[in-house]
């Protein structure tokens, strides 16, 4: 069994695959003040829990843009399971050219979800990754990587909102009845939610003019659900394709070892 960590700003996505295919999936907090026992013993006990047996776990791979939580995560995997994570990164092959001008500054979760969404779907196509922040990735149709846009999340927008003015409160985002509220929550909502709306369907529109081909777009990450139902542009939505996309490249690294 292969273990996968995506390890984002909020959260880390860990799944367990046998094959190609996904045993379990979880999210926990990306909390950096944990140790590596600490988070050893939360694993453990979540494969516990799912009736999978840590012993049998025979590879590890890391996605990362917290470099602080990497080492010690790669530590937790090292003491509890006696595995060497790969992590993505110089040195490991993905399978996809990157033509952004520096490609050391593209975060790795974004080149392993490119790498997911062309497996599967071919190019061109559109990554949309609803996370701490959003996201935009797009891969030609011959999977080159070509670059993106990056954009605060909605929960950072709604946060910002209730830090930097004096009235506005703390609110949950979600989609409000109308666009115009009538009253201050509702408002927020609104500004929000539309907002947002208008933003991601605008994003993909321009990108897709640029590419001159109507690309596959695919939705992943963790807030996607909050939106996905008004971004009329999608095609697909992946909750798991960081996942997905770690598995593809520990696989393309092990073959290529063993040549």
């Amino acid at each position: 069994m292969l273990i996968t960590f995506d390890l984002g700003n909020t959260t880390t996505g860990v799944g367990v695959f046998q094959g190609k295919k996904l045993l379990a999936d979880w999210k926990i907090k990306s909390d950096r003040e944990k140790t590596a026992d600490e988070f050893g013993i939360i694993l453990c006990n979540l494969l516990v829990h799912a009736g999978l047996k840590c012993e049998k776990l025979s590879g590890a791979i890391i996605s990362s843009v917290v470099p602080p939580l990497t080492p010690i995560i790669q530590q937790a995997c090292e003491k509890f399971f006696g595995l060497k994570p790969l992590v993505i990164g110089p040195g490991l092959k993905t399978g996809i050219s990157i033509l952004y001008e520096n490609p050391a500054e593209v975060g790795a979760d974004r080149i392993v979800g490119a790498v997911a969404a062309f497996e599967k779907y071919g190019g061109p196509c559109l990554v949309v990754d609803f996370g701490t922040a959003t996201t935009f990735d797009a891969i030609s149709e011959k999977g080159e990587y070509l670059g993106g846009a990056i954009a605060p999340g909605v929960l950072i927008s709604a946060e910002a909102l209730y830090l930097k003015t004096a009235k506005l409160p703390r609110i949950e985002v979600r989609k409000p009845k109308t666009a115009i509220g009538r009253t201050t929550v509702a408002s927020m909502q609104s500004g929000l939610y539309f907002g947002y709306v208008g933003l991601v369907n605008n994003i993909i529109s321009e990108m897709s003019r640029e590419l001159k081909a109507k690309p596959k777009v695919i939705a992943t990450g963790g807030l996607a659900s909050l939106v996905v139902e008004d971004i009329k542009s999608l095609d697909f939505v992946e909750p798991n394709l960081v996942l997905e996309g770690l598995r593809i490249i520990y696989e393309k690294n092990k073959r290529a070892e063993k040549k």
